[in-house]
């Protein structure tokens, strides 16, 4: 039955794992155990590992692509030659930042700019966490400013509370169908998970 196929993930840090997990819930499948939650080369020493584990069960593994490769097959064919038939290995092009950029409408009000500020096309940015903090910068509220931006003197890329706050906006107004529209990888994990979900299913059938 659906609802019934539980999926594990493995992931590079917190916001990931919000991602992944209403995403999960999105297609109708029961959020697993999240591994992984400490960047990008923890999670990559360890892909064999989930890989292996997926012979057995459903799991999903989502990374970044950054600035690894100019597109997602090479980043896949490096980190992962021989996947599982139960798992599905998804890159988020450029970063996940930019699959919460495709729900234009929703980011908008949550950091409180102007619809007409989004990016249209959120996966042609090179650094979408840098755009994140750069529109939270022009945010109308004062606490999206204080958790999300740096301060000059931290020496950080992010605010305080950045992390907090993108998790917030996925778990209680993100929108996964209006983001999919509008974000190609997006759409294509979406459509892995759906397929995941459904050979999950009739297998336990």
């Amino acid at each position: 039955m659906a609802g019934d196929v539980v999926i594990s993930a493995a992931v590079e840090g917190v916001i990931d794992e919000a991602v992944i997990r209403r995403l999960l819930t999105y297609v109708g499948a029961i959020p697993g155990d999240v591994y992984g939650k400490q960047g990008k080369a923890f999670l990559k020493q360890r892909t064999a590992a989930y890989n292996n584990a997926a012979r057995y069960a459903p799991w999903i593994i989502l990374v970044d692509l950054d600035d690894e490769a100019s597109c997602a097959p090479p980043l896949r064919a490096a980190w992962l030659p021989d996947p599982a038939p139960r798992l599905c290995f998804r890159v988020a092009v450029r970063e996940v930042e930019a699959w919460l950029f495709a729900d234009r409408e929703n980011l908008a009000d949550f950091l409180a700019i102007g619809r007409g500020l989004l990016p249209a096309d959120p996966e042609s940015l090179q650094d979408p966490k840098r755009e994140m903090v750069n529109l939270a910068r022009r945010s109308r509220r004062r606490a999206i400013r204080e958790d999300m931006v740096p301060r000059p003197e931290a020496g950080r890329i992010v605010g305080p509370a950045y992390a907090s706050r993108l998790i917030e906006f996925v778990t209680s107004l993100w929108h996964p169908d209006h983001a999919a529209g509008h974000s190609e990888s997006l759409r294509r994990a979406v459509e892995c998970l759906r397929r995941l979900l459904a050979s999950s299913e009739a297998t336990a059938a």
